[in-house]
């Protein structure tokens, strides 16, 4: 603690005129002077400690660290989580990294069936999907003015403005619910596939 110069009367009495009056009137120095106020009460009040000392730890608590920033890996979990569930049902990485053009047309649709399969139980399982429209491909449909151009792509001959009508060529998908399980953050989420030793 540093020793602090003692105040004469009439610095002390200007002093306390001055604060009355802050005092009375700004509530946010009223505030700032109450701790030491309550200090001094309580008997916690060393002579000559001046009010930066007294209420440093009582005016504010310090606010906790921001957190660190997620490596490319933890933010997108969950789609390697997906892309592990396509893997581990389906074998959807194998398929897309092996080289079909080397195999019958009879092996590529044997296999695309058992990758098919597999990977559609993962999405029903995990996504509830709905079309973006309820028409069937093929029916005539109407685009309104103000409508999503994120739920519905125009294609053709575009030009003026909606209303529009066309031909519906794909009804598009949209995610109504997502119900992936939980995983612990101990595990690594880039190992979408371990490797597997058949011992003897």
């Amino acid at each position: 603690m540093t020793d602090q110069p003692s105040l004469s009367f009439f610095a002390r009495f200007w002093l306390a005129f001055v604060c009355f009056w802050r005092i009375l009137f700004d509530g946010a120095f009223a505030q700032a002077v109450l701790p030491v106020r309550e200090a001094d009460k309580a008997g916690k009040l060393p002579a000559g400690a001046p009010p930066s000392e007294l209420t440093a730890g009582e005016q504010k608590p310090q606010a906790a660290p921001p957190p660190a920033p997620l490596t490319p890996e933890q933010e997108h979990a969950p789609a390697l989580q997906l892309l592990s569930m396509l893997q581990r049902e389906g074998r959807f990485i194998d398929f897309l990294q092996e080289d079909v053009a080397a195999f019958p047309d009879a092996d590529v649709g044997a296999a695309a069936r058992i990758v098919h399969e597999g990977c559609r139980k993962v999405v029903r399982q995990y996504l509830a999907l709905e079309p973006v429209l309820p028409q069937a491909e093929g029916d005539a449909v109407n685009v309104p003015p103000g409508f999503d151009a994120q739920r519905i792509r125009l294609t053709g001959n575009v030009a003026g403005q909606p209303p529009y009508s066309g031909s519906l060529k794909h009804h598009g998908w949209v995610i109504t619910a997502v119900k992936f399980p939980s995983t612990s953050p101990a595990l690594d989420p880039r190992v979408v596939a371990p490797a597997e030793v058949e011992l003897p």
